[in-house]
């Protein structure tokens, strides 16, 4: 699924307009492509995060306690359909749902239990959420104000992307408009309390998952971040303080020397959008930091154990790329959620890279390569081409109201199948390799009473707490939608005083009405 047009070899004339000094630098300094540190990982090796979360708030808690111990340096939650798209577990809709592709969050109480035992204060949490980010965040806040960690003293990460959810994944609740509002109110927010804590993960991953090629990834997720920053400078934020805070999130796919210069290339262009387009001047304002994923589109049922290999090439990609922070497919995901051995072999596979293949000890080795700097310059340019289109048509809110974005990816998504199809894609162990026999593998099951323990417990929370107190939280958060005040604060109180996540997502579905999906032919 090439982006640009693979050469056979490079050689200087293929830099003839190559600047060195604009745009190749040295580490740590502007434009960054050759990472955003001086020493990159000479200093401090990536974030080795494992994207975890299943079940109730028990069985995930037991997994990420299992996961620290084998010595990831970040959690990552996953959360399941009913929670991402604001209904509670006994909600007619999550019927079949609960727990299946992430853990059931309904309440304080949930959340409490899911980080029972880890000390919010010392661990970075980052919380894969969109539409209902901003009740996830406010849970978290308040469980940590349960464990005695004060908003301050938190760091992680919340996705809160919601506008790729309108053209690659589909779990939004509220029209663009007001998803807008959400996210800048998170910002606002977090900048005032909780000052070390990510305010977004503007995500390409999801993008290149639906079948975007490498130049649509960087150019989309980067139309979906000017509309952010757009958003919040019209609402008085300063770029160069919440720009700071600003996180991205990208996929790491198969064509090995496509994927670094695909990371290269982000980062210098950001730096210039952010400068150029928005003024920002501060260093950290201008910088591209990012949590990278191996790409599951790629992984297969057929001999899943090729999957190790997959993923250990995705991830020395990402790290050659200079990625901040890394998770690992486990072998078993295109078969059902990873076993604790597939989770371990994922990790282990990112702590070989770290300390045994030496990649850590250099900074950008790949910096000045022919071939590397020529496929760098090639996606920036293609990006840049890509965004001026959206810009042409009115901007990112245009485009995906119109359905443009979303042709090109199913486009490019149609072109890749077709080349599988015929061969011309190699897909090993499928269309070429492919054996008959099916090794034995342990699957990882989910207890079918799950969906029956969450509804009950959700119903009991009801039943128990203070009638008078939730309604009064559910009215202040339904004033703040209606006006100007920022939705955080009332949504703690609102969590604190019992109410649920699909209570509060009703209530501001009440106010903002739900985005309605534009066909696109």
């Amino acid at each position: 699924m090439a982006g640009v047009p693979t050469r056979y070899h490079a050689t200087p004339d293929d830099l003839a307009d190559w600047r060195p000094d604009a745009d190749l630098g040295f580490p740590g300094e502007f434009p960054y492509t050759r990472g955003i540190q001086p020493t990159m990982y000479r200093g401090r090796y990536w974030t080795m995060r494992q994207y975890a979360g299943f079940g109730t708030a028990e069985e995930s808690n037991a997994r990420y306690r299992y996961l620290l111990g084998q010595g990831v340096s970040g959690l990552s939650v996953a959360f399941d359909l009913p929670t991402q798209i604001g209904y509670d577990s006994d909600h007619p809709l999550a019927a079949g749902e609960v727990g299946k592709v992430g853990v059931a969050i309904d309440s304080i109480e949930d959340m409490a239990t899911l980080f029972d035992g880890i000390p919010l204060g010392s661990v970075s949490t980052s919380m894969t959420i969109n539409a209902t980010a901003i009740i996830l965040l406010a849970l978290y806040v308040a469980v940590a104000k349960r464990q005695g960690v004060a908003p301050s003293a938190l760091s992680g990460t919340v996705q809160n992307d919601v506008l790729k959810e309108y053209v690659a994944r589909g779990t939004y609740i509220y029209p663009p408009a007001a998803s807008l509002r959400i996210v800048t109110d998170i910002f606002a927010y977090c900048e005032r309390e909780v000052p070390q804590w990510n305010t977004i993960s503007i995500s390409g991953y999801h993008i290149r998952e639906a079948g975007s090629t490498a130049v649509q990834e960087v150019a989309f997720t980067f139309a979906n971040a000017v509309a952010y920053v757009e958003a919040a400078v019209a609402a008085g934020l300063d770029v160069n303080s919440f720009g700071q805070r600003l996180s991205f999130f990208f996929n790491a796919h198969n064509d090995f020397l496509e994927e670094v210069a695909k990371f290269r290339a982000a980062r210098r262009l950001w730096a210039r959008i952010m400068r150029e387009r928005f003024g920002a001047t501060h260093p950290r304002a201008l910088q591209l930091r990012f949590h990278t994923q191996t790409a599951g589109s790629t992984l297969t049922a057929q001999q899943p154990d090729n999957n190790i290999v997959r993923v250990a090439l995705q991830a020395l990609a990402a790290v050659l790329g200079g990625t901040q922070s890394l998770h690992t497919n486990g072998r078993d995901e295109a078969l059902a959620l990873p076993t604790e051995d597939a989770a371990r072999i994922a990790l282990r596979t990112q702590q070989i890279i770290a300390c045994e293949s030496g990649v850590a000890n250099t900074v950008d080795p790949f910096g000045g390569s022919w071939h590397v700097e020529q496929l760098t310059d090639a996606i920036e340019r293609g990006a840049v081409e890509l965004m001026s289109r959206i810009d042409a048509v009115g901007g990112t809110l245009r485009a995906i109201e119109a359905g443009y974005v979303q042709r090109q990816i199913q486009e490019s998504a149609y072109h890749a199948q077709r080349a599988v199809d015929a061969g011309q894609s190699v897909v090993v162990g499928v269309n070429r390799f492919a054996t008959d026999e099916r090794p034995p593998m342990e699957v990882f099951s989910l207890d079918a009473g799950i969906e029956q323990r969450q509804i009950a417990k959700v119903r009991a929370l009801r039943a128990r707490r203070d009638a008078s107190a939730w309604q009064t939280s559910l009215d202040a958060i339904a004033a703040a939608a209606r006006g100007r005040d920022n939705l955080v604060p009332p949504i703690i109180a609102a969590v604190e005083a019992g109410a649920t996540v699909g209570e509060i997502a009703d209530t501001m579905r009440g106010v903002f009405g739900e985005f309605e999906e534009v066909a696109v032919e």
